[in-house]
């Protein structure tokens, strides 16, 4: 793990060090099911995506989904991890009314994919890289439903058998921040790389959290895991939670049990589940009825040569290319459809090189602020990526001047429009014309005598009145003719 400060927790007795790992489980981005042929669609009717595999009648025996284990492979890649050309399904025993088979098909020792790293960015420049112990295979469970009787509960098992990647972290994330952005940076490659959808509000994409305490350096505490979180704030906060609530205990001189907890968001509290499983409580044993899983090391080249871009290498050509800062790029590519949009402005650009700044902050601050402020995402935004670089090209070309330009995206967001039509037709165009602005220049002059005496010992207070230009001219002035022509009135 990189060195990145992290935030120790005080307590009554002195300080102390979260440690924490992750176990994410992500629905594989696939039609059907791992090992059957149902659809895996979201939102169908209770068991109405169901096969004789799903429900476990007798002598039906399960196939591997081909699709499901190359999107396994290609995260793996995507995760910088090594990928085994030989894999095992395990069965990881115990009864649950939504498991019809009484196991859960998986991997134990020997998963599709082994230690990978996720380079994690941070505020104010840091960063950490949280290891990954290991990536493999396994199915989802179904659902219990308890509003459909007021006497029993009923099983839906659509969601039974969808393929999962669970994604193991090492314990090396060290406070809620790093979780946070850790879960965030994850979700983020997933979706470029459209293996999962990453969609948390529908199950797609669930987070198990490991937490405990220690002595900064000390040895590891024990650990409670608090499971099925589907929302990054909600982590993060189920963090602290979890932390205080075992130094707590600690400083009384009591002793941490290691359980399965839930974190409960209305009360902003963590409530125990049941004591925690270990390895052996499930009796993994390889599954009788799948072959080990093998593949050629040109199978996993083919998959790695189409890969597509992905945030890191996507952020250090925006920085390289396009000039832009850091920050900035980071913004820009945190996801793929806000990274796209940017590129196609740029491409709609009669200048790429010359104004891959002033795209990167109109997207950013007026095309991000507003779709924020609207609770919007890039992909219902009213102003498009082409009408967004045809106003940016009317500023590059002197046609009209920033304020005009925020005017214009004011218009083109309520009302739609061909940026240069409307500026045309609404009479939006920069003066350049330096005989038009004199007058505005010379009563300004005339009327502030005092300040303009002051501008030859002063010279930043010229900026007072070619703000004062503009604002005559309702913005329209062409402000470097207007400071150009305040100097030589000026004397400066």
């Amino acid at each position: 793990m990189s060195t990145a400060t992290h935030k120790l927790l005080k307590g009554a007795t002195g300080d102390w060090e979260m440690v924490i790992g992750m176990e994410i489980h992500a629905q594989v981005t696939s039609n059907s099911k791992l090992f059957s042929g149902a659809s895996t669609a979201f939102g169908g009717e209770p068991n109405s995506h169901v096969s004789l595999v799903d429900a476990a009648m007798p002598g039906m025996l399960p196939v591997i989904n081909e699709e499901c284990v190359r999107q396994a492979v290609r995260t793996g890649l995507g995760l910088n991890a090594k990928i085994n050309l030989r894999s095992v399904f395990d069965r990881k025993n115990y009864f649950y009314p939504d498991s019809p088979q009484g196991y859960q098909i998986s991997q134990y020792k020997s998963p599709v994919v082994g230690e990978g790293e996720v380079l994690v960015e941070l505020d104010g420049g840091r960063s950490v890289t949280v290891g990954i112990e290991r990536l493999h295979l396994e199915q989802d469970a179904g659902k219990l439903l308890h509003d459909r009787s007021p006497t029993m509960s009923n099983v839906d098992l659509n969601r039974c058998g969808v393929a999962l990647m669970e994604i193991v972290s090492k314990p090396d994330i060290r406070d809620a921040e790093q979780a946070k952005a850790y879960v965030t940076k994850l979700r983020s490659i997933l979706r470029y790389l459209g293996t999962c959808d990453g969609d948390m509000e529908k199950g797609s994409l669930r987070a198990d959290v490991n937490v405990s305490v220690r002595r900064p350096g000390g040895p590891l505490g024990t650990r409670c895991e608090i499971k099925n979180m589907n929302s990054i704030n909600f982590i993060g906060q189920a963090i602290e939670y979890e932390a205080r609530r075992q130094i707590e205990i600690l400083e009384d001189g009591g002793e941490i049990d290691q359980e399965t907890r839930l974190y409960d968001p209305n009360k902003g509290e963590t409530r125990s589940m049941r004591s925690k499983e270990e390895a052996h409580d499930y009796r993994y044993f390889p599954d009788p009825d799948l072959l080990p899983l093998e593949f050629s090391q040109a199978f996993v080249d083919d998959l790695k040569a189409k890969l597509p871009e992905l945030p890191d290498q996507k952020k250090t050509r925006f920085v390289a290319d396009f000039g832009l800062s850091a920050y900035d790029a980071s913004v820009l590519v945190a996801e793929r459809e806000s990274a796209l949009f940017y590129e196609t402005v740029l491409d709609k650009l009669a200048s790429r090189a010359r104004d891959g700044k002033m795209a990167a902050n109109w997207v950013i601050n007026e095309l991000f602020g507003r779709l924020n402020k609207e609770g919007r995402d890039i992909t219902s935004s009213p102003v498009n990526a082409g009408q967004l670089a045809a106003i940016i090209d009317l500023i590059g070309e002197g046609t009209i001047s920033g304020k005009i330009a925020k005017d214009l995206f004011e218009i083109v967001w309520q009302e739609g429009g061909d940026p240069r039509a409307l500026v045309e037709s609404r009479g939006m165009k920069q003066v350049t014309d330096l005989s038009a602005i004199e007058k505005v220049v010379d009563d300004i002059i005339a009327a502030n005598p005092d300040k303009a005496a002051q501008v030859k010992d002063k010279p930043q207070s010229l900026g007072w009145f070619v703000g004062q230009v503009m604002k005559a001219s309702g913005g329209k002035a062409n402000p470097q003719s207007v400071n150009e022509l305040l100097k030589s009135k000026l004397g400066v």
